[in-house]
């Protein structure tokens, strides 16, 4: 058993070294280097980096606007998600189609996407052409503060496919006995997927908003491909900020913003855990 042990240790030494060396190192480093002042003689100034980006307002925007657009995608796609698994459940082997399309813009380069995207909410295009034959306005989408709705949109249709599958998978271990005694019943679709189906795969639901969570915080990209460096004030994110700084070689400005913002979701995330752990004995 001692040698088991021995063998499993060399094994996970390759990918352990990798982690050590290009996550906790670096994050380690990072952290004293935002406690130093950034001059020629790099002199320790403890907490100072910190207390003067809290008062910065475009930190402080930027902040805001990553929490609120995160608030937005990561509720709206599990939610989503969780409903077209279910409703692909019962479609049986003529769901993989669909399936296979969801999937599909998780799998095409961000490019492409956003190339797309222009077109769908050009001036001229199919978005505002469906908003004439309403009756309304135009709408510059990919201005101001209507660029929100668009890089939202394209967060959900880029990442939905991966939480339905994932949610898919999930069900398909769930007992089909349940549905059958429920359906007897009298439960209906809503019932049966609220009361059945999301109690039976609750840890994997947990995943799917952790990992649509996490996805949310990558939304720059796209914002930042449409809007520029220097967006309309709701659009302005963190990694914004942070990408700036960097272009005027900021380093202390940027690494105390993402330890700020770390502090911010590791908090987030140990709630949730203590969440879920507090619930998990109920179940």
């Amino acid at each position: 058993m001692f040698q088991k042990k021995k063998i499993v240790w060399l094994l996970l030494l390759p990918g352990m070294a990798g982690i050590l060396a290009f996550y906790i190192v670096p994050f380690v480093g990072g952290l004293y280097y935002s406690m130093m002042d950034g001059s020629f003689e790099n002199t320790f100034v403890g907490f100072e980096n910190y207390a003067r980006i809290l008062q910065n307002n475009m930190f402080l925007a930027g902040l805001k606007n990553t929490w609120i657009l995160s608030l937005m995608c990561a509720p709206t796609i599990w939610l989503l998600a969780f409903l077209l698994a279910a409703m692909l459940k019962t479609l049986k082997e003529r769901s993989t189609a669909f399936r296979n399309i969801l999937l599909l813009p998780y799998l095409m380069p961000s490019s492409a996407l956003l190339i797309i995207w222009l077109l769908i909410f050009d001036y001229g295009g199919v978005v505002n052409r469906l908003v004439v034959a309403l009756g309304f306005d135009r709408v510059l989408w990919l201005e101001g503060s209507a660029l929100r709705v668009p890089i939202v949109l394209l967060y959900i249709w880029k990442n939905l496919g991966f939480s339905v599958v994932l949610f898919s998978s999930a069900l398909s271990a769930v007992h089909p006995s349940l549905y059958e005694f429920a359906s007897l019943e009298g439960a209906g679709w809503w019932t049966q997927a609220f009361r059945i189906t999301l109690p039976q795969i609750l840890p994997t639901a947990f995943l799917v908003f952790v990992l649509a969570w996490v996805n949310a915080f990558k939304i720059f990209k796209e914002a930042y491909f449409i809007g520029g460096d220097y967006p309309a004030a709701e659009i302005y994110t963190l990694q914004h900020f942070m990408n700036n700084k960097f272009a005027k070689l900021d380093y202390q400005d940027v690494t105390t913003a993402a330890y700020l913002f770390a502090l911010g979701v590791i908090a987030l995330f140990a709630l949730m855990y203590a969440s879920k752990a507090v619930r998990a004995p109920e179940t």
